[in-house]
């Protein structure tokens, strides 16, 4: 029998945990030609997660978790789960129940009907979602899409089922700063989308501010596109052009006119205009750097302080 491996990244998810997995478990036994492994990845949470995961643990063998010693994000703790994950096949979706697990039987179905790779999902509105949120959300799309090779629709969700093939590319991808839509991507393999209509949090309250959105997007083009390093050598012909350009002008008025300068103002301006130009650059290039430093440190992507083994080792 074919092992499904679920992977459930949760950070102070308390609220929405026991409904999620009374769902799962719903869902699953429907698929009675799979089994399947529930494994929860803490990423450093402050509530009773974890709790609540010692407690699904020791009641269902199926459950498993993975605690980290710190918040360390969503992308180490996917990345956790697809390390510690035994499954033929693995899921990864959300605990809030915004990624419906009643999709499952479809996409194990086209996976081993259709000969996919993956089957992804992607939301077709985004209801409930704040319109500003939305028109960044629709901008990032578009603009990542044109300027790296990932291969990245709009509305993808992190939820997808993919083959074990499909798992051990992405655990070869051991970059510090990950951006796993882009990493999903750029691996390649068939990939079959999903449509489905955006469904709100079941419990809780999301952990994603637009603050936290907008990093996120800067990761994923940093991560996957060197264009800005081009648009700021372009940004440094442009204005060297510019310069030269009014330096002939000045000298030829000063030369028919004998006024060789109009006032401070102007200056004032073009000052500003130009070291505003420069910061914007050096930043640019700085975020290049930061990253590169980041990864030459060699650091974990993440640090397991317990996992449902170490639990029931000290109970023996």
């Amino acid at each position: 029998m074919e092992l499904i491996t679920v992977i459930v990244p949760c950070y102070n998810e308390e609220a929405v945990l026991p409904l999620f997995y009374e769902e799962m478990t719903r869902v699953a036994a429907g698929m009675k030609n799979s089994a399947f492994e529930f494994l929860f990845v803490n990423d450093g949470s402050k509530d009773k997660t974890l709790s609540i995961l010692k407690e699904l643990a020791a009641k269902d063998d199926r459950v498993r978790y993975v605690s980290f010693s710190r918040n360390f994000g969503k992308e180490a703790a996917m990345y956790a789960g697809f390390e510690h994950s035994k499954g033929d096949y693995v899921v990864i979706m959300d605990a809030d129940l915004q990624d419906p697990p009643s999709l499952l039987p479809e996409m194990l179905r086209c996976i081993k009907e259709e000969g996919y790779d993956s089957v992804a999902t992607r939301r077709v509105s985004r209801k409930g979602e704040p319109p500003i949120r939305s028109f960044f959300a629709r901008m990032f799309y578009k603009i990542i899409n044109k300027i790296s090779q990932a291969d990245i629709v709009d509305g993808a969700r992190d939820y997808r089922l993919m083959t074990r093939q499909m798992v051990d590319s992405i655990l070869e991808m051991k970059e510090y700063n990950r951006f796993s839509k882009g990493i999903f991507g750029w691996i390649g393999f068939n990939t079959k989308w999903l449509a489905y209509e955006n469904v709100e949090r079941a419990a809780g309250e999301t952990k994603w501010s637009f603050w936290k959105l907008f990093r996120y997007s800067l990761e994923g083009i940093v991560a996957f596109s060197t264009v800005p390093l081009t648009i700021a050598s372009l940004f440094g012909i442009l204005f060297c052009l510019i310069a030269f350009g009014l330096i002939v002008f000045i000298i030829i008025r000063t030369l028919i006119f004998g006024d060789p300068t109009s006032g401070w103002p102007s200056l004032a301006c073009i000052i500003f205009a130009v070291g505003g130009v420069q910061l914007f650059c050096m930043g640019i290039m700085g975020q290049y750097l930061s990253k590169t430093y980041l990864e030459t440190k060699k650091r974990p992507i993440y640090i397991v302080k317990e996992t449902e083994e170490c639990t029931k080792e000290t109970k023996e």
